[in-house]
């Protein structure tokens, strides 16, 4: 049993990895795998890194939320 929320790994010096969204299941059904993809993202931004999307979800949220920033740093 998990009790944290996992989302991503280093996989080079300066790409990330967006490979699983895992919310606890006494809190599934609040928004928080919403909360954390944004979070992630918006600190690849921050950082200035490159991602891959291997997180179904995520890929989701980039498609509900194609934003600039968001897109211009997705590795294939």
């Amino acid at each position: 049993c998990h009790d944290r929320a996992v989302l991503y790994e280093y996989v080079g010096k300066r790409i990330v990895d967006l490979q699983h969204t895992e919310v606890p299941d006494a809190y599934r059904g609040r928004g928080i795998a919403k909360h954390l993809a944004k979070a992630a993202l918006d600190f690849v931004v921050e950082e200035d890194l490159k991602a891959h999307l291997t997180c179904w979800y995520i890929q989701k949220y980039v498609k509900e939320n194609p934003l600039p920033q968001y897109l211009e740093r997705l590795q294939p």
